[in-house]
């Protein structure tokens, strides 16, 4: 005879099962860390766009220093990974000329000229970034100088330097780079000076693949993955379905009239086993 299951060790077993559940649900709940603060809106669209292609989820949030944007614990270090192979955020092209900036009502001619290339660079890496496939650009322009009185000028120049992400052809990249730079800085025109134009290009760490999502009741969740978790939870539910059965059955049996039911079920599957078996023999003796 099954053994009764007192109602306070059902809600015992209740309380665990909760209690467990809840330590689960917040052990996957991670901590929210600071990713990147004091952001611009577009700097920010860009950084949530491609993280959210590879599954990371990010909060956004606005102050007066700009946007902040918030990940999991868990995920900052994939954040981080990502944001660099991508060049992300991108680089403050002011800095630089923050720095010397116009003070008073007369600017000497040596900060009018970091201010005029400053500028200029900026203007180019700005222009680089257009390209596809271009992560980092950064150019380093040399305006024609006299070192000496009675020393020849010193000719213009220009150092190029492009990271970018395969694919990209820079048989094809390079002569426009140069091309776009020589007709960008003074004394650079023409074809001796884009031979003064010296462009280096490395290739970074291609593209992750994204993530393809799809809706599982009110989750979103990886498609490859949503075939598993479809099993699992219907296993779930069949375990939870199960114990439920289980509880209710013990509870029955607490039922003094279930309980008698239930202990006579036995006796009469063996004498009508018992019959069965004296018919057979006694077929066998007519015969």
């Amino acid at each position: 005879m099954p053994i009764p299951v007192s109602a306070s060790r059902i809600r015992s077993l209740f309380r665990v099962a909760c209690v467990s559940l809840l330590l689960t649900l917040l052990a996957a709940c991670s901590k929210m860390v600071t990713l990147q603060a004091g952001l611009t809106d577009a700097d920010a669209n860009e950084i949530v766009l491609v993280l959210n292609r590879q599954g990371i989820q990010v909060d956004k949030q606005k102050n007066k220093e700009g946007v902040t944007l918030l990940v999991q614990g868990s995920d900052l270090s994939r954040a981080t990974e990502t944001m660099n192979a991508a060049g992300l955020p991108r680089r403050s092209l002011s800095n630089l000329g923050e720095v010397f900036k116009k003070q008073g009502m007369i600017s000497s001619p040596m900060e009018e000229r970091v201010r005029y290339i400053h500028g200029l660079s900026a203007e180019l890496e700005s222009t680089m970034l257009q390209f596809d496939s271009v992560v980092v650009a950064r150019v380093h322009v040399v305006l024609p100088e006299r070192i000496a009185p009675g020393e020849p000028i010193q000719p213009s120049s220009a150092a190029v330097f492009i990271k970018y992400r395969p694919p990209l052809d820079e048989d094809a990249v390079m002569p426009r780079v140069r091309r776009l730079v020589a007709s960008s800085i003074p004394g650079l025109a023409g074809e001796d000076g884009r031979n003064k134009v010296t462009v280096v290009m490395m290739a970074g760490e291609p593209p992750a693949s994204g993530i393809a999502w799809t809706m599982l009741g009110p989750f979103r969740v990886a498609a490859d993955s949503a075939g598993g978790l479809i099993w699992a939870f219907t296993l779930l539910f069949l375990a939870a379905l199960g114990a439920c059965g289980y509880i209710a059955f013990q509870m029955a049996l607490r039922d003094t009239r279930v309980a008698q039911l239930m202990s006579k079920l036995p006796g009469r599957r063996v004498q009508k086993t018992v019959a069965g078996a004296d018919a057979a023999v006694s077929a066998q003796q007519g015969g």
